[in-house]
């Protein structure tokens, strides 16, 4: 199964070892990710004017080139994919900006027909939690993991459409296909208050405190994430307990963690 793969701006700086383990994951359970060509940054937010164009663009060449390979879009940072997803659904349902977009750009019109996955998406939708715990190597042998997802994953759920937005499951049956034991804390889905950390230090550390005392009064050994900004948010903040991401608790489990420190 070959996939275009959009890995953003941080997976190729502070969070290398996100992307990393993504691809060597990948690559065990069948699915190659193949890197698009010349990408820019997506923009990191998505800006909700509507005649705010220019910053959506990368965005759009991004799902363009992907069509163009005829294969669907995979992301794998929480923010990368969120930009990405919501960008594609402004297209496909506001007819104005999608005229923006295609007058801007002055190419072969683009309408949203790529199908984007995130990387939990494509382990449970496309490969399947069966396959994924067939692979395992390196049980978690029932470490008490807690899921954090925070905001940008799950929402706007009318567009993201990922999981329930207010009880999801996605990592907790990741985490149980791999061998630990998912720890559902009542913060899990809540802001780590990563956006305002340069404007007030203060909100960002207590709401990043909340999610990960709710997280260890739950009995939590270590929290797993999907997003760069929340884990430095989290780390910043001063959590005890290790925060990594989904792809590397994964490549510990798949036995392919070694190999990917060395690259």
């Amino acid at each position: 199964m070959k996939f275009s793969y959009f890995p953003g701006c941080t997976l190729k700086n502070k969070a290398k070892i996100l992307d990393v383990y993504a691809r060597k994951c990948a690559e065990v359970l069948g699915a190659e990710l193949e890197e698009i060509e010349n990408w820019q940054c997506c923009g990191g937010v998505f800006t909700t004017a509507k005649d705010e164009v220019a910053t959506k663009l990368s965005s759009v060449r991004i799902l363009k080139e992907a069509l163009r390979k005829e294969t669907d879009l995979v992301t794998v940072c929480s923010a990368c994919h969120n930009v990405v997803k919501q960008t594609n659904y402004a297209i496909q349902t506001d007819k104005e900006f999608a005229g923006k977009v295609n007058r801007y750009m002055a190419e072969d019109e683009y309408n949203g027909e790529t199908k984007i996955y995130h990387y939990l998406e494509l382990l449970r939708d496309v490969i399947g939690f069966d396959k994924v715990k067939e692979k395992v190597v390196n049980s978690l042998n029932g470490k008490k993991v807690a899921a954090y997802y925070g905001c940008l994953l799950l929402r706007p759920n009318s567009v993201m459409r990922m999981d329930d937005p207010e009880n999801p499951s996605i990592i907790e049956d990741l985490i149980r296909a791999i061998g630990g034991e998912a720890i559902v804390y009542p913060a899990r889905n809540e802001c780590c208050g990563g956006y305002v950390r340069l404007e007030s230090p203060e909100l960002a550390n207590k709401k990043s405190n909340n999610v990960f005392n709710s997280a260890m009064n739950a009995g939590a050994e270590v929290i797993v994430t999907a997003c760069p900004l929340c884990k430095y948010n989290l780390e910043k903040s001063g959590c005890e307990i290790p925060v990594v991401y989904i792809t590397e608790l994964l490549a510990d489990a798949l036995g392919v963690k070694e190999d990917a420190d060395e690259q």
